[in-house]
């Protein structure tokens, strides 16, 4: 045991597909008739829409196939397990890797399947992925995680606004390049409650006054538990930067408003700049994409090494919640290379070449999308209204994209 956990596990390299839709959610909350000042709190300027011939499964591939497209056959049949984390599956039997396993043209002796815990989700893989390198994966094998969600919005709610849709996707090794997981510093804590869920196709609902008390209880629990396994650290000091599941910025800067307060008892004022410091590098993304549930937390790692200072190893303190309820409180090591390979994505550069979505557009993708959604048997996606959003922003790209459905069987093209 003490053998496997000295070995570096962690990710190596990460790619978020953001989608090609955006809405500027001040537009969104001003047709909604939301408070301003309320709606200010959340901390949010855009969300990504899903367009109707994109699915959990095209935004998985999409995410993942610009890390394995340079690879050879024979070097992604190191790859030897593939999990899908997403609370937007499509089948209740079959996992949407199935189909992410076909496109990225994976080997056949490489395990997949999909996980669901909410927005915890990608953090289970995540984990269950290092685990396996620690133990059981040969020397050179990898391991791919892919988050991948697409809201189902709640019109006139101040979730609306947040609802976001995109795909993380992850290669975790034992030369991790990006962040490096420490063994055995976690902290878990979970029971059950209904704060969240989506307990059919169409409906995304909830709690969210339950949701924020349960997510602030679980961050203060998890992290004594951390506390726990690793020994008291001092939650100011221990991390250089921090990044937090981010359903919202608001919510991510209450969490650690929150811990400060019952920790340290900070005032105020140092609590400000304590989060401006050390937290909202982390929210970069986030603020443009919106909540993408499993990925959430990613996105905010992105974020956090696109803009923070690693020209030294940092400690990051994480913190994962899924709504339901399990979370988790753990801490990875990043450097100059980390930064680097975020950096050489271009991610500030695909968010901004997204179409600006009008509101009647936006209106009219909400009806759209649901000809998509679980359980449907026969759909043709070529709704005259979206086409010309194909080949503006599709065609000629290389990007998946969902054509048509056939007796239930999804079909994809590449772009």
């Amino acid at each position: 045991m003490a053998e496997s956990s000295s070995i570096p596990v962690g990710i190596d390299a990460l790619h978020v597909f953001p989608g090609r839709a955006r809405l500027d959610v001040n537009r969104l909350a001003q047709a909604r008739g939301l408070d301003s000042q309320r709606f200010q709190n959340l901390l949010l300027r855009e969300k990504t829409v899903a367009l109707p011939f994109e699915d959990p499964v095209s935004f998985a591939v999409n995410a993942a196939w610009p890390l394995l497209r340079s690879l050879t056959q024979a070097e992604r049949e190191r790859i030897e397990l593939l999990i899908v984390a997403t609370e937007s599956g499509l089948d209740f039997g079959k996992a949407i890797s199935a189909y992410v396993h076909h496109y990225l043209q994976l080997g056949r002796h490489c395990r997949n399947f999909e996980v669901k815990q909410a927005c915890y989700g990608g953090t289970a893989a995540v984990q269950m992925a290092a685990a396996w390198l620690r133990g059981a994966a040969p020397p050179d094998a990898q391991a791919l995680v892919i988050t991948t969600d697409v809201a189902r919005p709640i019109p006139h709610t101040y979730a609306e606004p947040a609802q976001g849709a995109a795909a993380v996707a992850m290669l975790l090794s034992r030369q991790p390049r990006l962040l490096t997981l420490e063994p055995g510093a976690n902290g878990y804590y979970g029971y059950e409650v209904m704060d969240s869920c989506r307990p059919t196709a169409e409906i995304e609902t909830g709690d969210a006054d339950l949701s924020l008390l349960t997510y602030l209880d679980c961050i203060e629990h998890s992290f004594q538990h951390y506390c726990q396994r690793v020994g008291a650290v001092d939650f100011q000091s221990y991390f250089d930067y921090l990044a937090f599941h981010t359903p919202f910025g608001g919510m991510a800067k209450g969490a650690h408003r929150t811990l400060l307060r019952r920790l340290k008892r900070l005032p105020p004022a140092a609590i400000e700049d304590d989060f401006r410091r050390r937290m909202e590098p982390a929210l970069l993304f986030c603020q443009q994409v919106g909540n993408i549930y499993s990925g959430s937390l990613y996105l905010a790692l992105a974020g956090l090494l696109e803009q923070g200072d690693f020209h030294t190893m940092r400690r990051i303190g994480l913190f994962s919640y899924g709504s339901g309820c399990c979370s988790e409180f753990f801490s990875g090591l990043a450097g100059p290379e980390a930064s680097a390979l975020i950096r050489n994505a271009a991610l500030p550069a695909r968010l901004a070449e997204r179409h600006d979505l009008s509101m009647a557009e936006y209106e009219a993708l909400l009806a759209l999308n649901r000809g998509a959604l679980f359980g449907v048997q026969n759909a043709v996606l070529d709704d005259p209204r979206f086409m010309g959003f194909y080949q503006r922003l599709f065609a000629g790209r290389g990007l998946l994209t969902l054509e048509r459905i056939v007796d239930f069987h999804r079909e994809y093209r590449w772009s």
